[in-house]
């Protein structure tokens, strides 16, 4: 296995022999011993670089992917291995040539302590403070940013018991030699002469800083509120100290990208002071700390000092500091006055919004950068824990007009504000050519001070009542967004599309429908950023919603529409390159949002849009590069065959005849990163026949039923709702090609015992219960139960208790007269007497009042057919559970709120396709084709009253069994007596 491994992670680095390496690494991967293995080679300092780097990668990716997941499991011994070795690995790898590798094995610790940390690794913290030292920094390195990588997962929860609990086991232990280190290592940095290992000792401070963000982002550790005085006093505090010390040998070149490592540490001190901000005012108030640190600031970044591009992160989070303070409105005496906020907004506001050379070479070199970073919302950063180089210097210094026009300070801000915005505007007007920076700072500014509330979703939702966004808009906006390219500066124009973007909201729907004309034409714009944005402002403006509803219909864009996605595609076929096709997802979003708004205005010429949509397709998948370009073509072509097919449905067979070559191909090649999204429009092309299931349909189950297709995780929801389809549709005709055996074992093999599929195998097994023929169901019914109880014996959670209870009572709702009730109860008795009573009093009773709404009708339907349609459920000793059972249903009343709308819209969730939070990449994630959804249907729709039915149901049984009245005395009337008095038994 050694001897393998180095050759075949460098294949899997080559697109030419990927494909073969990684299936031959997966083989391997499922060997005991094989996590140590790669783990070794790792370390082994001899190997080539780009081994190592990808053994790292791989190492993350399997712990990842099969940690937490018991399919295929990763042995006990390999688990403790694993956890026995790593600490001494990130010691062994704290050089700093191994950084990058580092990182990758910092990740795996992080990821299987937040599953085995501290229950199956209780020694874990303990190894870490073991491992600290006074004196060997290198060392100090690898264990703080193993330290880290473990707590900096609690800046994103959320409040919990078993939060606290595992925070107080590593306060308990790691907190006093923590302070202990990070006072030594601050007595080291402010040595004279300096020691000679300067940077490492540098280097584990930035960490210590980390940790000390960690350690309070929950709430404050005693030991830490003691130490209070000696981090945040005004006079002589170490974070102070640390904000002014600036060595000269560790200062970065000018012309440095990366921050230094004091410019780190300054970061991260004013990302506390920041979280204190928020989180623990008293505490700073306690002192003036607060002015002590905005000072520090003023010193740090007043008056546009460090500009350079390496210290973006720390000017950004020092305005990030100063606007929380301002909204805490705890400091109105140090903000309020207008000299102060003049004073602000010339000494770090303006300085900060005005463009540097570096953006416009970004806005030449670089324009999809310049995009994403001029997209990314400031509130990133932070008490999120997302580093401070998420928001450009534009933002967090619009963020601080924000805050003092949110926080009771409007009319001054605005008035300070005004007097550059006219500043600017009249500096461009004596001077057009050589003055346009001048106006793109002041529009920059007008967006901030006009903002006081918004989202990356809408735009602005609350304006600055002092501003009218509309009229300046007219006045100075609008004659650039309708000037002729070339005759002013891009990014004039973009400015003025940024600032239709921005405000969209603001503007009614003519205005609206006035402008997107404009932005069609910039489609055509020769410069990226023009093009870009156009795409991205109309696809936002599409999106818009009025309470429930689209504000613009198919008919709002029924003559733009050819046109828009024609200038789309057009932009996205001339690339040269796969790669470069597919760079630009914003400009794939907008044509996605257009089909799904012209809807069946684009019927007359679909089959030309449909053959260009799968050409683009064919290029990219010589080498699929960008997640969110493939999910929103897919979600293109998904769309434009639901509306389509919708409106005419004889075109379907042009749809199947366009897509079944190139989804043959993927599933041959085996393009693992489009497989689920073709499993799930071919799931919708099936469901869309109306006759029988053609057979280029019924040649493919042999190949979904293969163990290989399940292999990949990612697959798997679309193959679910494939075979789902199939069922629907040709369920006798599986059960004679014997298909329905393989369908169940995939269920029980692959699907039931992992705990990330399980749902998907209830969902696959409710569907042969419903579909396939009674006696097949009755044939195979008892070794599915089985199956489920032993999952349920061997590894329990409560996503499968709820997942197992409405698996059963779905069963008795949509059960027939072969498939009773009554056989149900008897198949379970069969595996064990009284196993049924367990099961009602352990989970179904238990958990049925929990259900969510989606789910109660039919929960309801089952357990009241169970109580009054099953005989073995009215004799003993089952019937000892009939009360308590009833009581359930009763309570599953009290909740049941079904939404009538959601059921009825047969389109609910195509309307919010939405992927900003995409960044996962592709790793086995399952992305859900919005388009390829159809709306939920009503196994028990035939149930129309849900309480009708129980006293219709109720009073049948009362007929036939007197002792029912007994049973319902017998529960409690604080749960029952309303209801049943309100049925009129």
């Amino acid at each position: 296995m050694a001897d393998q491994l180095p050759s075949l992670l460098l294949a899997s680095l080559n697109p030419a022999s990927r494909k073969q390496a990684e299936q031959s690494l997966h083989t391997l991967s499922v060997q005991p011993g094989f996590l140590t293995h790669l783990l070794a080679l790792v370390l082994q300092s001899a190997q080539d670089r780009a081994v190592r780097l990808a053994a790292s990668v791989y190492l993350k990716n399997i712990i990842k992917s099969r940690w937490e997941d018991d399919e295929p499991p990763v042995p006990q011994a390999d688990r403790a291995a694993l956890r026995e070795a790593l600490v001494p690995a990130m010691i062994q790898l704290s050089n700093a040539q191994d950084k990058a590798v580092r990182a990758q094995v910092a990740e795996s610790i992080s990821l299987i302590a937040k599953v085995d940390f501290p229950e199956q690794w209780t020694d874990l913290v303990d190894k870490l403070v073991f491992s600290l030292s006074d004196s060997n920094y290198e060392v100090n390195v690898g264990i703080l940013e193993t330290a880290h990588s473990i707590f900096r997962p609690w800046r994103a929860e959320a409040r919990s018991d078993a939060l606290f609990t595992v925070i107080n086991y590593v306060l308990s232990r790691f907190t006093r030699p923590f302070l202990q280190l990070f006072l030594h290592t601050t007595t080291l940095l402010f040595a004279n002469p300096p020691p000679e290992n300067l940077a490492q000792v540098a280097q584990s401070m930035v960490f210590l800083v980390d940790i000390f963000y960690d350690l309070t982002c929950q709430d404050l550790p005693p030991d830490i509120e003691d130490s209070h005085a000696q981090f945040f006093s005004p006079q002589d505090g170490l974070f102070l100290k640390l904000l002014l010390w600036d060595p000269p040998q560790l200062r970065g070149e000018p012309d440095d990208t990366a921050p230094s490592l004091p410019s780190q540490i300054k970061t991260g001190i004013l990302e506390i002071v920041e979280l204190y901000v928020k989180l623990y005012p008293e505490t700073l108030q306690a002192s003036a700390s607060v002015e002590a640190f905005v000072r520090a600031i003023w010193d740090l970044v007043g008056g546009g000092k460090r500009p350079s591009v390496a210290d973006d992160g720390l000017v950004s989070q020092s305005l990030r500091f100063i606007a929380s303070a301002i909204r805490t409105g705890y400091y109105k005496e140090l903000f309020g006055s207008k000299d102060t906020i003049s004073g602000l907004v010339q000494g770090v506001v303006v300085p900060n919004v005005s463009l540097r050379e570096h953006e416009l070479e970004q806005f030449e070199d670089d324009p999809l950068e310049y995009i994403r970073l001029d997209l990314a919302l400031p509130s990133m950063g932070g008490l999120g824990g997302v580093s401070g180089d998420a928001v450009t210097r534009r933002q967090a210094a619009a963020e601080v007009l924000r805050a003092l026009v949110s926080s009771g300070l409007e009319a001054e801000t605005t008035e300070v504000t005004g007097a550059w915005i006219g500043q600017g505007l009249n500096e461009y007007t004596a001077n057009k050519a050589e003055n346009w920076r001048a106006k793109d700072t002041a529009i920059y500014l007008l967006t901030a001070v006009a903002t006081r509330g918004s989202t990356t979703q809408h735009g602005v939702t609350s304006t600055n009542a002092l501003i009218d966004v509309v009229q300046f808009f007219s006045d100075h906006v609008f004659q650039d967004l309708q000037a002729d390219p070339g005759s002013i500066h891009p990014i004039l124009q973009v400015d003025a599309i940024r600032f239709l973007y921005t405000f969209r909201n603001q503007l009614v729907k003519p205005q609206l429908l006035s402008v997107l004309p404009s932005l069609v034409r910039h489609l055509s714009s020769d410069n990226y950023v023009c093009y870009t944005y156009a795409a991205i402002s109309i696809e936002r403006i599409l999106f818009i919603r009025q309470g429930n509803q689209l504000l613009f219909s198919q008919v709002d864009v029924k003559d733009i529409a050819p046109q828009t996605l024609n200038a789309l595609l057009s932009r996205v076929e001339k690339a040269p390159t796969p790669e470069k096709v597919a760079e630009n997802d914003y400009l794939m979003k907008c044509a996605m949002r257009v089909i799904i708004t012209a809807r069946a205005e684009l019927v007359s010429g679909y089959e030309r849009l449909l053959q260009r949509l799968v050409a683009i397709l064919g290029v990219i998948s010589k080498n699929p590069s960008n997640p969110n370009f493939d999910q929103y073509i897919f979600e293109s072509i998904s769309a434009l065959m639901r509306f389509v097919v919708q409106a005419k449905p004889d075109t379907l067979r042009t749809f199947e005849q366009a897509l079944f070559g190139p989804f043959t191909i993927i599933l041959q090649q085996d393009i693992d990163q489009y497989i689920p999204y073709v499993f799930q429009i071919l799931a919708q092309m099936l469901s869309l026949h109306a006759g029988d299931v053609p057979a280029e349909y019924r040649n493919l189950l042999s190949i979904l039923l293969e163990p290989a297709s399940w292999t990949q995780k990612g697959s798997i929801p679309g193959l679910v709702k494939l075979l789902k389809a199939f069922l629907t549709r040709d369920a006798a005709a599986m059960v004679a090609a014997g298909q329905l055996t393989q369908v169940l074992g995939i269920v029980q093999q692959r699907l039931i015992p992992s705990k990330i599929n399980d749902g998907w195998g209830f969902e696959l097994v409710q569907a042969v219960v419903q579909h396939a023929p009674p006696a097949s169901v009755r044939q195979y019914f008892r070794p599915i139960v089985l199956a489920l109880l032993t999952r349920m014996q061997t590894s329990k959670t409560d996503k499968y208790v709820y997942h197992f209870v409405y698996f059963l009572a779905f069963c008795c709702a949509v059960a027939g007269a072969e498939v009773s009730p009554d056989f149900i109860v008897g198949e379970v008795e069969a595996i064990q007497p009284q196993l049924f009573s367990q099961i009602l009093a352990n989970f179904v009773i238990p958990q049925a009042p929990k259900m969510p709404p989606k789910d109660r009708k039919v929960v309801i339907v089952g357990l009241a057919r169970l109580l009054t349609q099953s005989e073995l459920m009215q004799r003993e000793p089952l019937a000892q559970a009939w009360p308590k059972t009833f009581e359930a249903v009763v309570k599953l009343f009290q909740e049941v709120s079904l939404s009538k709308k959601e059921e009825n819209d047969p389109d609910a969730g195509l309307t919010q396709v939405d992927y900003e939070e995409q960044t996962a990449g592709y790793q086995a994630a399952y992305s859900r084709l919005a388009a390829a959804e159809s709306a939920p249907t009503d196994p028990v729709a035939h149930v129309k009253d849900l309480k009708a039915f129980i006293a219709q149901e109720l009073a049948a049984l009362s007929g036939r069994n007197p002792s029912v009245k007994t049973w319902v005395n017998a529960t409690d009337p604080a749960v029952t007596r309303s209801f049943v008095m309100g049925l009129n038994l």
